[in-house]
């Protein structure tokens, strides 16, 4: 859905797909604005059913938040290699090295993008991993 704007406003267009959760709260999954893709953060809720999949396991976690991650990326058109700035939400900084050799998979080819990778108190549903993305769009 597109919302047409003021004069000079940006154009702003919700990404919206199945093959991704559904938003818990009045967000979307991501919104183009100006040939830029701003992704909200991915937990790993199963799709399909809204659960979180993983049992506290940060790898199954992280696979999941990631292929969430890669659906929206493909319902705007884009690819992770069109990512240019990831923040990466811990709960446990000790779980750094596992999660970054998962996250390499994905966006480790070519130009890396930039990153912020920090420690919360909490994520949602009881995640152990959030990750949000910035994409140029081609």
């Amino acid at each position: 859905m597109s919302a047409s704007s003021p004069s000079g406003a940006p154009q702003l267009e919700a990404v919206i797909t199945s093959d991704a959760p559904a938003p818990v709260g009045p967000y979307n999954q991501a919104v183009k604005a100006s040939g830029v893709l701003y992704c909200s953060g991915q937990i790993a809720l199963d799709p399909a059913t809204g659960a979180m999949v993983g049992d506290g396991d940060v790898e199954a976690e992280t696979r999941q938040v990631l292929a969430n991650l890669q659906a929206v990326l493909a319902a705007a058109g884009c690819t992770p290699e069109q990512v240019v700035r990831t923040t990466v939400f811990l709960v446990d900084l000790g779980d750094f090295a596992r999660v970054n050799a998962l996250y390499a998979e994905v966006f480790g080819a070519g130009i890396s993008p930039a990153r912020a990778c920090v420690q919360v108190a909490a994520l949602p549903k009881d995640a152990r991993v959030e990750i949000d993305c910035i994409a140029v769009l081609a």
